[in-house]
Protein backbone atom coordinates (compact mmCIF):
# COMPACT_ATOMS: atom_id res chain seq x y z
CA UNK A 1 0.00 0.00 0.00
CA UNK A 2 0.92 3.37 -0.81
CA UNK A 3 3.29 5.61 2.08
CA UNK A 4 0.78 8.12 3.35
CA UNK A 5 2.47 8.98 6.05
CA UNK A 6 3.07 12.58 7.20
CA UNK A 7 1.55 14.10 3.64
CA UNK A 8 -2.33 14.98 2.81
CA UNK A 9 -3.22 12.58 0.74
CA UNK A 10 -6.93 11.13 -0.93
CA UNK A 11 -7.63 7.48 -0.86
CA UNK A 12 -10.60 5.70 -3.11
CA UNK A 13 -9.59 2.15 -0.59
CA UNK A 14 -12.58 3.56 1.78
CA UNK A 15 -15.39 5.76 2.33
CA UNK A 16 -14.30 5.43 5.87
CA UNK A 17 -10.99 7.19 5.05
CA UNK A 18 -12.92 10.27 4.56
CA UNK A 19 -13.20 13.15 7.21
CA UNK A 20 -16.11 13.67 9.37
CA UNK A 21 -18.84 16.80 7.32
CA UNK A 22 -18.58 20.40 8.22
CA UNK A 23 -22.26 20.10 9.40
CA UNK A 24 -21.81 17.22 11.52
CA UNK A 25 -18.82 18.56 12.99
CA UNK A 26 -20.40 21.40 14.15
CA UNK A 27 -23.32 19.66 15.35
CA UNK A 28 -20.95 17.47 17.67
CA UNK A 29 -20.14 20.90 19.10
CA UNK A 30 -23.05 22.12 20.15
CA UNK A 31 -23.81 18.83 22.04
CA UNK A 32 -21.34 19.33 23.78
CA UNK A 33 -22.99 22.33 25.71
CA UNK A 34 -23.28 21.69 29.32
CA UNK A 35 -24.16 18.62 31.18
CA UNK A 36 -27.08 16.21 29.40
CA UNK A 37 -28.05 12.67 31.18
CA UNK A 38 -26.21 9.39 29.90
CA UNK A 39 -26.79 6.49 28.26
CA UNK A 40 -29.39 7.97 25.99
CA UNK A 41 -31.99 9.96 28.12
CA UNK A 42 -30.51 13.05 26.96
CA UNK A 43 -32.58 15.76 24.86
CA UNK A 44 -30.37 15.09 21.53
CA UNK A 45 -31.70 11.42 21.20
CA UNK A 46 -34.65 12.26 21.83
CA UNK A 47 -35.35 14.55 19.26
CA UNK A 48 -33.47 11.88 17.08
CA UNK A 49 -36.41 9.59 17.96
CA UNK A 50 -38.82 11.70 16.71
CA UNK A 51 -36.83 12.17 13.23
CA UNK A 52 -36.48 8.93 13.21
CA UNK A 53 -39.96 8.04 13.14
CA UNK A 54 -41.18 10.91 10.73
CA UNK A 55 -38.45 9.22 8.35
CA UNK A 56 -39.04 5.28 9.31
CA UNK A 57 -43.20 5.45 10.39
CA UNK A 58 -44.82 5.85 14.43
CA UNK A 59 -43.67 3.03 15.94
CA UNK A 60 -39.91 3.13 15.14
CA UNK A 61 -37.34 2.96 18.00
CA UNK A 62 -34.30 3.86 17.05
CA UNK A 63 -30.78 3.01 19.08
CA UNK A 64 -27.60 4.61 18.26
CA UNK A 65 -24.57 2.38 18.05
CA UNK A 66 -20.84 2.81 18.05
CA UNK A 67 -19.99 0.98 14.46
CA UNK A 68 -21.85 -1.27 11.75
CA UNK A 69 -20.56 -4.25 13.15
CA UNK A 70 -22.13 -3.45 16.24
CA UNK A 71 -25.57 -2.50 14.82
CA UNK A 72 -25.31 -5.74 13.06
CA UNK A 73 -24.82 -8.06 16.21
CA UNK A 74 -27.50 -6.16 18.17
CA UNK A 75 -30.43 -6.34 15.06
CA UNK A 76 -29.81 -9.83 14.46
CA UNK A 77 -29.60 -11.06 17.97
CA UNK A 78 -32.96 -9.41 18.86
CA UNK A 79 -34.92 -10.67 15.56
CA UNK A 80 -33.31 -13.94 16.10
CA UNK A 81 -34.45 -16.84 19.02
CA UNK A 82 -31.55 -19.23 20.08
CA UNK A 83 -32.21 -21.72 17.79
CA UNK A 84 -32.47 -19.90 14.58
CA UNK A 85 -30.39 -19.04 12.00
CA UNK A 86 -29.80 -16.06 9.82
CA UNK A 87 -29.52 -16.54 5.28
CA UNK A 88 -27.00 -14.30 3.67
CA UNK A 89 -25.40 -13.31 0.64
CA UNK A 90 -21.39 -15.27 1.04
CA UNK A 91 -20.59 -11.59 0.40
CA UNK A 92 -22.50 -10.00 2.74
CA UNK A 93 -20.64 -8.25 5.36
CA UNK A 94 -21.89 -9.73 8.00
CA UNK A 95 -20.33 -13.18 6.86
CA UNK A 96 -17.14 -11.64 4.83
CA UNK A 97 -16.29 -8.63 6.88
CA UNK A 98 -16.98 -8.71 10.51
CA UNK A 99 -14.53 -10.97 11.50
CA UNK A 100 -16.82 -13.76 12.84
CA UNK A 101 -18.82 -11.32 15.08
CA UNK A 102 -22.12 -12.67 14.22
CA UNK A 103 -20.96 -16.22 14.79
CA UNK A 104 -18.75 -15.43 18.11
CA UNK A 105 -20.65 -12.42 19.60
CA UNK A 106 -24.33 -13.65 18.67
CA UNK A 107 -23.98 -17.24 18.48
CA UNK A 108 -25.23 -17.41 15.57
CA UNK A 109 -25.72 -19.94 11.98
CA UNK A 110 -24.98 -17.95 8.92
CA UNK A 111 -26.31 -20.04 6.00
CA UNK A 112 -24.96 -18.15 2.73
CA UNK A 113 -26.13 -18.58 -0.66
CA UNK A 114 -23.50 -17.39 -3.88
CA UNK A 115 -24.85 -14.52 -5.10
CA UNK A 116 -22.49 -12.74 -7.90
CA UNK A 117 -23.46 -9.51 -7.79
CA UNK A 118 -24.43 -9.24 -4.29
CA UNK A 119 -27.87 -9.16 -4.50
CA UNK A 120 -30.44 -12.31 -2.91
CA UNK A 121 -33.34 -13.37 -4.76
CA UNK A 122 -36.65 -14.82 -3.38
CA UNK A 123 -34.90 -18.17 -5.28
CA UNK A 124 -31.79 -17.85 -4.03
CA UNK A 125 -32.97 -17.33 -0.42
CA UNK A 126 -35.33 -20.47 -0.76
CA UNK A 127 -31.84 -22.31 -1.54
CA UNK A 128 -30.79 -22.48 2.15
CA UNK A 129 -34.37 -21.63 3.87
CA UNK A 130 -35.46 -24.86 4.21
CA UNK A 131 -36.08 -27.75 6.95
CA UNK A 132 -38.70 -26.07 8.92
CA UNK A 133 -39.58 -28.17 11.72
CA UNK A 134 -36.41 -30.93 11.45
CA UNK A 135 -34.77 -30.60 14.46
CA UNK A 136 -31.48 -31.08 12.85
CA UNK A 137 -31.02 -28.43 10.53
CA UNK A 138 -30.58 -25.19 12.16
CA UNK A 139 -34.05 -23.00 11.49
CA UNK A 140 -33.36 -20.58 9.32
CA UNK A 141 -35.47 -17.29 11.39
CA UNK A 142 -33.92 -14.05 9.92
CA UNK A 143 -33.18 -12.91 5.99
CA UNK A 144 -30.19 -10.24 6.05
CA UNK A 145 -29.84 -8.92 2.76
CA UNK A 146 -27.63 -5.72 2.35
CA UNK A 147 -29.09 -1.95 0.89
CA UNK A 148 -26.57 -1.29 -1.38
CA UNK A 149 -24.31 -4.10 -1.81
CA UNK A 150 -20.96 -5.00 -0.84
CA UNK A 151 -20.83 -4.70 -4.78
CA UNK A 152 -21.99 -1.48 -5.09
CA UNK A 153 -24.84 -2.78 -6.81
CA UNK A 154 -28.49 -1.97 -5.93
CA UNK A 155 -31.87 -3.62 -5.05
CA UNK A 156 -34.77 -1.84 -6.54
CA UNK A 157 -37.48 -0.71 -4.58
CA UNK A 158 -40.08 -3.61 -5.70
CA UNK A 159 -37.13 -6.35 -5.58
CA UNK A 160 -36.76 -5.52 -1.70
CA UNK A 161 -40.44 -5.28 -1.63
CA UNK A 162 -40.81 -8.75 -3.32
CA UNK A 163 -38.24 -10.12 -1.00
CA UNK A 164 -39.63 -8.52 2.18
CA UNK A 165 -43.18 -9.88 1.18
CA UNK A 166 -41.51 -13.63 0.41
CA UNK A 167 -39.31 -13.78 3.66
CA UNK A 168 -42.58 -12.66 5.46
CA UNK A 169 -44.40 -15.30 3.91
CA UNK A 170 -42.10 -18.30 4.87
CA UNK A 171 -42.92 -16.64 8.58
CA UNK A 172 -38.96 -14.94 8.59
CA UNK A 173 -38.00 -11.35 9.35
CA UNK A 174 -36.32 -9.43 7.17
CA UNK A 175 -33.18 -7.18 8.50
CA UNK A 176 -31.23 -4.63 6.13
CA UNK A 177 -27.45 -3.56 7.18
CA UNK A 178 -28.34 -0.14 5.82
CA UNK A 179 -23.74 1.25 6.23
CA UNK A 180 -24.85 2.26 2.81
CA UNK A 181 -28.41 3.13 2.51
CA UNK A 182 -27.74 6.87 1.85
CA UNK A 183 -26.21 5.53 -1.55
CA UNK A 184 -29.01 3.64 -2.26
CA UNK A 185 -31.71 5.87 -1.75
CA UNK A 186 -30.09 8.77 -3.59
CA UNK A 187 -29.37 6.70 -6.39
CA UNK A 188 -33.15 5.24 -6.43
CA UNK A 189 -34.23 8.77 -5.53
CA UNK A 190 -36.36 7.95 -2.79
CA UNK A 191 -36.34 8.05 1.06
CA UNK A 192 -34.20 6.01 3.28
CA UNK A 193 -37.28 4.29 4.27
CA UNK A 194 -38.65 3.31 0.29
CA UNK A 195 -34.93 1.95 0.08
CA UNK A 196 -35.62 -1.17 2.71
CA UNK A 197 -39.42 -0.97 2.65
CA UNK A 198 -40.66 -3.88 4.35
CA UNK A 199 -37.12 -4.52 6.21
CA UNK A 200 -38.06 -5.16 10.30
CA UNK A 201 -35.04 -3.59 11.23
CA UNK A 202 -31.98 -1.85 9.33
CA UNK A 203 -28.73 -1.01 10.66
CA UNK A 204 -28.76 2.67 9.48
CA UNK A 205 -25.26 3.52 8.52
CA UNK A 206 -23.81 7.22 8.51
CA UNK A 207 -20.23 7.05 9.10
CA UNK A 208 -19.32 6.10 5.56
CA UNK A 209 -21.57 9.25 4.49
CA UNK A 210 -20.02 11.83 6.11
CA UNK A 211 -19.75 11.02 10.15
CA UNK A 212 -17.41 10.19 12.86
CA UNK A 213 -19.15 7.49 14.53
CA UNK A 214 -22.75 7.24 13.71
CA UNK A 215 -24.44 4.27 13.38
CA UNK A 216 -28.10 2.80 14.70
CA UNK A 217 -30.58 0.37 14.68
CA UNK A 218 -33.79 1.18 13.62
CA UNK A 219 -36.49 -1.16 15.16
CA UNK A 220 -39.73 -0.48 12.46
CA UNK A 221 -42.26 -2.84 14.91
CA UNK A 222 -40.99 -3.27 18.32
CA UNK A 223 -43.05 -6.02 18.86
CA UNK A 224 -41.08 -7.92 15.84
CA UNK A 225 -37.68 -7.37 17.51
CA UNK A 226 -37.93 -6.82 21.25
CA UNK A 227 -35.14 -6.07 24.06
CA UNK A 228 -32.84 -4.17 21.73
CA UNK A 229 -31.98 -2.26 25.16
CA UNK A 230 -30.74 -4.81 26.90
CA UNK A 231 -28.81 -6.47 24.01
CA UNK A 232 -27.05 -2.96 23.01
CA UNK A 233 -25.74 -2.82 26.58
CA UNK A 234 -24.65 -6.44 26.49
CA UNK A 235 -23.14 -6.40 23.20
CA UNK A 236 -21.02 -3.31 24.19
CA UNK A 237 -22.60 -0.94 22.56
CA UNK A 238 -24.50 1.18 24.60
CA UNK A 239 -22.64 4.86 24.79
CA UNK A 240 -22.73 6.59 28.00
CA UNK A 241 -22.32 10.25 26.13
CA UNK A 242 -25.20 9.05 23.31
CA UNK A 243 -25.48 12.48 22.62
CA UNK A 244 -22.74 12.62 20.22
CA UNK A 245 -23.46 9.68 18.16
CA UNK A 246 -27.26 11.19 17.95
CA UNK A 247 -26.44 14.58 17.11
CA UNK A 248 -24.02 13.43 14.40
CA UNK A 249 -27.32 11.26 12.50
CA UNK A 250 -29.80 14.19 13.30
CA UNK A 251 -27.06 16.70 11.18
CA UNK A 252 -27.13 13.55 8.55
CA UNK A 253 -31.18 14.01 8.70
CA UNK A 254 -31.54 17.67 8.71
CA UNK A 255 -32.13 19.34 5.27
CA UNK A 256 -31.19 15.85 3.87
CA UNK A 257 -27.44 16.71 4.27
CA UNK A 258 -27.43 12.47 3.66
CA UNK A 259 -28.71 12.40 0.85
CA UNK A 260 -26.30 15.48 -0.91
CA UNK A 261 -23.52 13.61 0.13
CA UNK A 262 -24.65 10.51 -1.00
CA UNK A 263 -25.31 11.74 -4.43
CA UNK A 264 -22.08 13.59 -4.59
CA UNK A 265 -20.06 10.10 -3.72
CA UNK A 266 -22.45 8.33 -6.28
CA UNK A 267 -21.15 11.10 -9.21
CA UNK A 268 -17.81 10.67 -8.43
CA UNK A 269 -17.99 6.99 -8.85
CA UNK A 270 -19.97 7.76 -12.15
CA UNK A 271 -16.81 10.13 -13.38
CA UNK A 272 -14.55 7.54 -12.35
CA UNK A 273 -16.36 4.29 -14.15
CA UNK A 274 -16.61 6.58 -17.26
CA UNK A 275 -12.51 8.16 -17.30
CA UNK A 276 -11.65 4.18 -16.50
CA UNK A 277 -13.88 3.10 -19.52
CA UNK A 278 -11.60 4.86 -21.96
CA UNK A 279 -8.39 2.84 -20.88
CA UNK A 280 -7.35 -0.26 -22.81
CA UNK A 281 -7.14 -3.26 -20.19
CA UNK A 282 -9.19 -2.35 -17.49
CA UNK A 283 -12.59 -4.49 -17.37
CA UNK A 284 -15.43 -3.16 -14.86
CA UNK A 285 -16.65 -5.85 -13.54
CA UNK A 286 -20.25 -4.78 -11.43
CA UNK A 287 -22.64 -2.03 -12.79
CA UNK A 288 -21.76 1.84 -10.78
CA UNK A 289 -24.84 2.32 -9.56
CA UNK A 290 -23.51 4.06 -6.34
CA UNK A 291 -20.09 5.10 -4.97
CA UNK A 292 -18.05 1.79 -5.74
CA UNK A 293 -16.46 0.91 -8.84
CA UNK A 294 -15.17 -2.81 -9.25
CA UNK A 295 -12.67 -3.52 -12.18
CA UNK A 296 -10.10 -6.53 -13.20
CA UNK A 297 -6.54 -4.92 -14.15
CA UNK A 298 -3.16 -6.61 -14.49
CA UNK A 299 -1.41 -7.30 -11.31
CA UNK A 300 1.94 -5.64 -11.79
CA UNK A 301 -0.59 -2.55 -12.67
CA UNK A 302 -2.42 -3.02 -9.36
CA UNK A 303 0.93 -3.43 -7.68
CA UNK A 304 2.80 0.05 -9.23
CA UNK A 305 -1.13 1.90 -8.64
CA UNK A 306 -0.67 1.00 -4.78
CA UNK A 307 2.70 1.99 -4.08
CA UNK A 308 1.19 6.03 -4.84
CA UNK A 309 -2.57 5.27 -4.01
CA UNK A 310 -4.65 3.50 -1.14
CA UNK A 311 -7.27 0.94 -2.60
CA UNK A 312 -8.07 -2.68 -1.26
CA UNK A 313 -7.81 -5.81 -4.38
CA UNK A 314 -10.95 -8.03 -4.05
CA UNK A 315 -10.44 -10.98 -5.20
CA UNK A 316 -6.36 -11.73 -4.96
CA UNK A 317 -7.36 -15.09 -7.42
CA UNK A 318 -9.28 -12.95 -10.16
CA UNK A 319 -7.23 -9.16 -9.49
CA UNK A 320 -10.15 -7.74 -8.67
CA UNK A 321 -9.89 -4.19 -6.88
CA UNK A 322 -12.46 -1.71 -5.04
CA UNK A 323 -12.42 1.99 -6.18
CA UNK A 324 -14.78 4.00 -3.51
CA UNK A 325 -16.08 7.42 -3.73
CA UNK A 326 -16.47 9.24 -0.87
CA UNK A 327 -18.55 12.70 0.28
CA UNK A 328 -15.57 14.83 -0.18
CA UNK A 329 -14.20 13.18 -3.45
CA UNK A 330 -13.32 15.70 -5.87
CA UNK A 331 -13.72 15.69 -9.71
CA UNK A 332 -9.80 16.66 -9.43
CA UNK A 333 -8.92 13.69 -7.18
CA UNK A 334 -10.82 11.82 -9.80
CA UNK A 335 -8.96 12.86 -13.26
CA UNK A 336 -5.50 12.97 -10.85
CA UNK A 337 -6.34 8.66 -9.95
CA UNK A 338 -7.76 7.73 -13.72
CA UNK A 339 -4.43 9.19 -15.11
CA UNK A 340 -2.92 7.32 -13.04
CA UNK A 341 -4.46 4.29 -14.08
CA UNK A 342 -3.76 5.20 -17.63
CA UNK A 343 -0.47 5.45 -17.30
CA UNK A 344 0.73 2.56 -15.06
CA UNK A 345 -1.61 0.79 -17.86
CA UNK A 346 0.85 2.08 -20.74
CA UNK A 347 3.78 1.36 -18.61
CA UNK A 348 3.03 -2.45 -18.60
CA UNK A 349 1.89 -2.93 -22.24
Amino acid sequence: MADTSGAAWRGFASDNYAGVHPDVMAAMVAANEGHQVSYGDDDTTALLQAVIREQFGPRAEVYPVFNGTGANVVALQALTRRWESVVCAQTAHINADEGGAPEVMAGLKLWTVPAPDGRLTPALIDSQAWGFGTVHRSQSGVVSLTQSTEYGTLYRREQVRAIADHVHGLGLRLHVDGARLANAAAALGCSLAEAAEGADVISLGGTKNGGMLSEAIVVIDPDTAPGVDFLRKTSMQLASKMRFISAQLLALLTDELWRRNALHANAMAQRLAARVREIDGVVITQPVEVNAVFAILPRDVTEELQRTHRFYTWDEHTGEVRWMCSWDTTAEDVDDFADAIAGAMQRSS
